[in-house]
């Protein structure tokens, strides 16, 4: 026997989603017709109580909307963000904000991502940070210069900046003589997106110079980028940080290396395989010189076939 309590739910349920589907249809063909009101306020706090839907698409059809409208609703959607009791609704404005990217939406977003207790929300928030672009990198630093945040949190930050790329280089030019190390490694990891979308920049310089730096994070960090964008230029630097005191440097410099595939380098890895005395350093230096020789003679092989 149905429960008449569950049944009137239901119903209660299906004439929710009911409006919102004829909210939904309403307000497209007033975009479509370009007579939707902006100024509207009841009628757009009503779509955004619509992310409160169990239907995914719907959610998913309210933000495609609401971003469409844009920038004018930026504030109902960042007062939903900040004080909404419902994390679903809270999740789909800092979404929706990615879809807007408007700057005047970085204070909430910086307050839902370091405070809100839903992960989702705070993931989202650092999403439509990063999308915003330039103007969020002040308040992105500002996070990873500051004791107070976990490591999450500043992982997620140079996430973001990173994101950011080359709209970014200004602000992270200036940031490279941070007394934060933590803020050094997220500038030298957003430095290779830089390098990627702007071969011209100064990226590669600030990454080779990285090398050098105190800190042995910004180092390995430099590394692994030099690495990955196959930076020829890099080799000398590369060749001595072998030389490094430190092991992650001097591993972190093997890996480079290997990447790089400069097979020049196969008698400096060799070289400095045979005074190494860490073994997990030296492990990793015999898999440098064994795929460098392995893809030399690869190589050797292809031109004499040719």
């Amino acid at each position: 026997m149905l429960n008449p309590e569950t049944h009137a739910d239901d119903n209660e349920v299906l004439r929710v989603q009911a409006r919102t589907d004829s909210l939904i249809q309403t307000i497209t063909e007033q975009i479509t017709l370009h007579t939707f009101d902006t100024d509207n306020e009841e009628l757009i706090r009503q779509m955004v109580e619509g992310f409160a839907d169990s239907r995914g698409r719907i959610r998913l059809r309210i933000a495609e909307i609401l971003g469409e409208i844009g920038e004018p609703i930026t504030p109902i959607l960042t007062e939903a963000l900040a004080n909404h009791s419902n994390p679903i609704v809270r999740r789909a404005c800092a979404k929706t904000l990615t879809l807007i990217a408007d700057p005047n939406a970085i204070p909430t977003l910086v307050y839902a991502f370091l405070n809100d207790e839903d992960t989702v929300v705070q993931g989202s928030s650092v999403g439509a940070l990063a999308r915003t672009g330039e103007s969020a990198v002040p308040e992105l630093l500002k996070i990873l210069e500051s004791s107070e945040h976990t490591e999450s949190i500043k992982g997620h930050a140079a996430w973001a900046l990173a994101f950011i790329g080359a709209e970014a280089k200004e602000h992270l030019y200036q940031a490279l003589s941070s007394d934060s190390e933590e803020v050094r490694a997220a500038v030298v990891a957003a430095m290779a997106k830089v390098a990627q979308e702007d071969p011209k920049a100064r990226a590669l310089d600030i990454l080779i110079n990285a090398l050098g730096d105190s800190s042995g994070t910004v180092r390995s960090e430099a590394s692994a980028a030099l690495g990955n964008l196959a930076c020829l230029q890099a080799v000398p630097a590369l060749i001595e940080l072998l030389k490094h005191q430190e092991a992650e440097s001097r591993k972190s410099a093997a890996l480079s290396l290997m990447k790089i595939r400069d097979f020049s380098v196969i008698g400096s890895i060799q070289l400095a395989f045979s005074r190494e005395e860490e073994m997990s350093v030296k492990s990793v230096m015999q898999l440098a010189i064994s795929q460098l020789e392995k893809e030399k003679q690869l190589g050797l092989k292809k031109d004499n076939l040719a």
